[in-house]
């Protein structure tokens, strides 16, 4: 078995992106940076201060010249000593010295860092706390100026200070009750006098306002994936090209054009909505398009929402209503074990002749890709299924992790509840649910978590971050 690399060893990666760029950055972190800084740089730079020097070869050469950047530890990102090199952007020449910074380092047992690396020191050294570090890849990777915003927020501490808040009430509130387990002939008492009852209370609403706040971040990073499907020639291509605002699908009278799933990521209010465009659903003799019908059904499996097209120009014709009807009732035994929204949506309006009747039914919307009449509505309607609701700028930005764990909070506060309100309360039932309510939230920030767990976060970080 191969041992992982001690979290002690100083480390240094290149710390921006691969590529061509105008500047890239080597970033030294531990122990090695004096013998680093000697050997590249010829001398320790001043702390905090850029110093323009050349980088230095083994054989004495120059490899590039840029600036030099010292960080005294703990006063640095990952609360080590930090080295930063601002060389020109190119992919040879960051190698270079990258290479150049391990060879100068050996002594000291520098080593290339793993992905994430320099953020875990970051919050092993107390500089960051879990929630915050995930913050740091959450912005790196936002893909909406609203999930940008909201990681920013992260970052700064407002997530880790609602949980710390949680934290601290019920640390209180385990307090009473560990008491009230060393004095049982006080229980009723104690308790009462201590307001227990209202406390537990007031600590279930706060973390229900901040479950749905964490819900609403983790929808701003995640999104949903929204499936268009329908028979052929509905036009589920002009209704994913109307709602991308580009020609992303290939859209012709001829039915069955679309052989394969045609994916765009859109943003309605700052919330990603991966959009999914796939081959019209029908019986077919062709290999390749009973291919993309397969795929078409696997997408929609996957769904949280489907989009099911019918064309409002073949609503009175007999075998088109039949086609859908067979297509609704394969839908809802293929969601019958995990339920998802479908919205039936009419197209083609544009195509109907003044004062034709529109198809019943409140839930049906009807619309028109072609000239977009109905797609305001759509995108409210989207919305509502992804379970938004416009919030102040005071969110923060969340994970399904964050959201499981406090689902997990508030399913043992209200176990302690029971214990508490029931007649011949468990007190020691009841402590216990206050102690796994705790673990719970201690995950988020890292302030309880097992080594696997943090191996799994920060493997998902780029390298030199």
């Amino acid at each position: 078995m191969t041992a992982l690399p001690s979290r002690t060893e100083p480390i240094a990666a290149i710390a921006t992106a691969p590529g061509r760029g105008a500047v890239g950055i080597v970033r030294v972190s531990g122990t090695a940076v004096a013998a680093v800084a000697q050997a590249v740089c010829g001398r320790l730079p001043a702390p905090r201060e850029a110093t323009y020097l050349p980088f230095r070869a083994a054989d004495g050469g120059t490899l590039d010249q840029g600036l030099a950047l010292w960080f005294p530890g703990p006063h640095s990102y990952t609360g080590e000593d930090v080295l930063e090199l601002q060389a020109h952007g190119g992919p040879v020449v960051l190698q270079l010295i990258l290479a150049r910074c391990l060879e100068a380092g050996r002594a000291q047992g520098l080593r290339l860092a793993r992905p994430g690396e320099f953020t875990e020191r970051a919050f092993l050294n107390d500089k960051l706390d879990l929630a915050q570090a995930e913050a740091v890849a959450d912005l790196i990777d936002a893909s909406t100026e609203a999930a940008a915003r909201s990681a920013g927020r992260s970052l700064s501490g407002a997530f880790s200070e609602e949980i710390h808040a949680l934290r601290d009430r019920l640390i209180h509130l385990r307090m009473l009750v560990e008491a009230t387990l060393d004095f049982p002939e006080e229980e009723i008492d104690f308790l009462r006098k201590a307001d227990a009852h209202g406390q537990l209370s007031h600590l279930q609403q706060t973390l229900g306002r901040v479950v749905q706040r964490a819900r609403q971040g983790a929808l701003l990073r995640e999104g949903i994936t929204v499936v268009i499907a329908g028979q052929p020639n509905a036009g589920k291509s002009s209704l994913l090209n109307a709602l991308a605002g580009a020609e992303l699908a290939i859209v012709t009278p001829v039915a069955g054009t679309t052989r394969d799933k045609v994916t765009q990521t859109i943003q309605i209010e700052g919330v990603p909505l991966h959009v999914v465009d796939t081959a019209g659903l029908r019986d077919s003799d062709d290999e390749v398009e009973r291919i993309g019908i397969a795929r078409a059904w696997d997408e929609i499996g996957r769904a949280d929402a489907v989009l099911f097209l019918h064309d409002l120009t073949r609503m009175d014709d007999a075998a088109t209503r039949a086609a859908d009807d067979a297509i609704a009732a394969s839908m809802a035994g293929r969601f019958a074990d995990k339920p998802v929204p479908v919205l039936d949506l009419w197209n083609k309006h544009d195509a109907l002749p003044a004062g034709a009747p529109l198809p019943p039914g409140a839930d049906s919307l009807v619309l028109s890709a072609r000239t977009g009449a109905g797609l305001e509505t759509l995108r409210r309607r989207l919305l509502a299924i992804a379970g938004w609701q416009s919030a102040p700028e005071g969110l923060y930005l969340a994970r399904e992790r964050h959201v499981e764990a406090l689902r997990a909070v508030d399913g043992h506060l209200m176990e302690a509840a029971g214990h508490l309100h029931g007649e011949n309360g468990a007190l020691d039932l009841l402590a216990e649910e206050l102690r796994l309510a705790q673990n719970a939230l201690n995950t988020i920030t890292g302030a309880f978590g097992a080594d696997d767990l943090l191996g799994v976060i920060f493997s998902r970080f780029c390298i030199g971050k």
